[in-house]
């Protein structure tokens, strides 16, 4: 059975490594103490947690690299990891030059091996290479990693804990997503106080000698693991690697105590650390019942002599005492963003603004080698065919010396490449009106500031203008800004609003665009408020219901869409209309084109 309350602090540290305690105030906000805190618990079960994520590090960093080494065992080693870091320095390999001079395979260690039982340290994490991550998460996965070319059998023990350091400057910097969600803790420390500035700083620290094997900690009682699961439904987790992470990190928060049962500050503590930051919105008002919902039960009888008025009034949950230490954790700006409806993590093709990537022949990124023959356009990678026909040399030449190298067709390796597709951006700009004229004016500012960046990313922009009957595509894909601007000049405006018709006519061209290869992008000006058919019928309950078919269509065909409700006072039609297209919804009443052009970028 579970008790209540926190556990004592241990004695105090030096300021330089100070860490509060694993059971402390889970009202806390001291992101600098939580990402010194999410490394100690990360180091007592680094296969459970497998490390942290800090955003913003900075001038912080220096703090966390001596929380780091505070935390590790003594010599315990611990492994930067360059972001230009090639395959064979990560993962180990062949060594080409002693395997030929030696005549026999030569297998080289790579960082990864090195750094069994220490931790892995990623500067600039945000530009660490895909590829590298994976190969970093496989080993996290299967605690070891194999080298390539290496003997058969068990992989070279690779057991560490991670520690990710996020110094991106912008929203679409970001570590790798299948390193991410395979940390536990991701903690932003960009407007942490510093050192002597930080009021729960080294007077909380928590001693690490009292910390015990999280082997020892019981097994999560239910009542911890339903409360865990509550709080990730109500704040909108959906990953079950999120909520295997939360019962672990309890664990070790106990364990980090000294403690061999799991207590409630450790259930608030872990889910503050790994269900809060991954939240993508903010649960209900107690106040609100589902329209179904049972009255509530009528009020308790006057007490009886003798019972206090507390004693009549049930104690709160776990599940909800949990759930209001995480939403007092979060900073103000994130319930504002969750609230918003901007939890959701965005994906990286999305975000960059830019078009798909894909697999090429000739020409492009290069993304590593394969086997095959150069032929079709392949080319040939003669160092890694060389290091594939290396090992086999002493057997190949049997009794007979020579300096030839034998090369045959299973040694061949032939790069692949990788290149983007063209992104297409589509406006569709409702035209209708009195205010068609500044609403055109804002878009045609708007492509234009988009036009500019179309040489750096590849883009194109399409305009698709509606009012009156129908819509009209008056300015087709396009990289041109001299034939945007003439185009543009002569838009019309005025009449009724066709909105299904220039959902329909957008979503046509974004199809049309797919076929051909571009990667296409949605973008919806109006106000929502349909009142004409796609047929010319003055009928606004009809056209509402043809503008949410239309917008469903557009949903259903996958392409992002971006829906910027322009008028003067936003109502639900626009809001309904962008969540049927699954867009993202932005409200700008009164936007110039610069605004435009920003919140454009952002949703995209």
């Amino acid at each position: 059975m579970m008790t209540a309350g926190a556990a004592s602090p241990g004695p105090v540290t030096e300021a330089s490594t100070a860490l509060p305690p694993a059971g402390g105030d889970s009202g806390a906000a001291d992101p600098l103490a939580d990402a010194m805190l999410a490394i100690r618990l990360a180091v007592l079960d680094p296969a459970g947690l497998g490390g942290v994520a800090v955003r913003g590090a900075g001038m912080a960093e220096p703090m966390l690299l001596d929380a780091l080494v505070a935390a590790l065992p003594p010599g315990a080693p611990i492994r930067r990891v360059p972001v230009h870091i090639d395959e064979e320095q990560l993962v180990g390999g062949l060594d080409l030059g002693a395997t030929l001079s030696l005549g026999r395979r030569v297998i080289r260690a790579g960082l990864l091996a090195a750094s069994d039982g220490g931790a892995v340290v990623i500067p600039m994490a945000e530009r660490f290479d895909v590829r590298r991550a994976a190969q970093l998460c496989a080993a996290m996965d299967e605690g070891g990693v194999r080298a390539p070319g290496g003997t058969e059998g068990l992989p070279d023990a690779a057991r560490f804990v991670v520690l990710a350091l996020d110094e991106g400057s912008e929203a679409d910097d970001r570590v790798p997503p299948a390193l991410s969600e395979r940390l536990a803790f991701s903690v932003d420390v960009s407007a942490a106080r510093l050192p002597g500035a930080a009021a729960g700083g080294a007077d909380g620290a928590a001693d690490g000698g009292a910390a015990v094997p999280v082997a020892v900690v019981a097994r999560p009682h239910p009542e911890v693991l339903e409360a865990l699961a509550m709080v990730a439904a109500a704040l909108g987790v959906d990953s079950a690697r999120a909520l295997l992470f939360a019962m672990r990190a309890a664990r070790a928060s106990a364990a980090l105590d000294g403690r061999a049962v799991i207590e409630e500050a450790d259930v608030a503590c872990a889910a503050r650390l790994v269900l809060g930051p991954r939240a993508t919105r903010l649960p209900p008002p107690p106040d609100v019942q589902p329209p179904d919902a049972p009255p509530p039960p009528a009020p308790p009888s006057e007490p009886e002599s003798g019972e206090s008025e507390q004693q009549l009034t049930p104690p709160p949950s776990l599940d909800e005492m949990v759930l209001e230490a995480v939403l007092a954790s979060l900073p103000r700006d994130v319930l504002a963003m969750l609230a918003a409806g901007d939890g959701r993590r965005k994906s990286a093709s999305r975000a960059s603004g830019r078009g798909e990537r894909r697999r090429a022949v000739a020409r492009g990124k290069p993304v590593g080698v394969r086997a095959g023959v150069p032929r079709g356009g392949l080319r040939l990678s003669l160092v890694d065919t060389l290091r594939a026909a290396a090992p086999w040399q002493k057997l190949r030449a049997g009794s007979v010396q020579s300096s030839r190298v034998k090369i045959r067709r299973d040694d061949l390796r032939v790069f692949r490449f990788e290149t983007r597709a063209q992104a297409l951006t589509i406006f569709a700009v409702d035209a209708s009106g009195s205010a068609a004229f500044a609403r055109l004016a804002e878009a045609k500012g708007a492509v234009e500031l988009l036009l500019a960046e179309a040489y750096v990313h590849r883009a194109q922009v399409a305009l698709v203008s509606f009012r009156g009957a129908g819509a009209e595509l008056v300015l087709p894909p396009t990289r041109s800004l001299a034939r945007a601007r003439r185009v543009l000049a002569d838009v019309p405006g005025g009449g009724a609003t066709p909105l299904a018709a220039g959902l329909l006519a957008a979503g046509e061209l974004a199809a049309s665009a797919r076929g051909r290869g571009m990667t296409p992008f949605i973008v919806v000006l109006t106000d929502g408020r349909a009142n004409m058919t796609r047929d010319g019928t003055a009928d606004r309950a009809r056209a509402d219901r043809e503008a949410a078919d239309a917008a469903r269509t557009i949903a259903a065909s996958g392409v992002a869409c971006a829906f910027i409700d322009i008028s003067a006072r936003p109502r639900s039609e626009g809001a309904d209309i962008a969540n049927a297209m699954r867009a993202r919804y932005v409200a700008l009443p009164r936007a110039d084109s610069q605004a435009l052009h920003s919140a454009i970028k952002a949703a995209r």
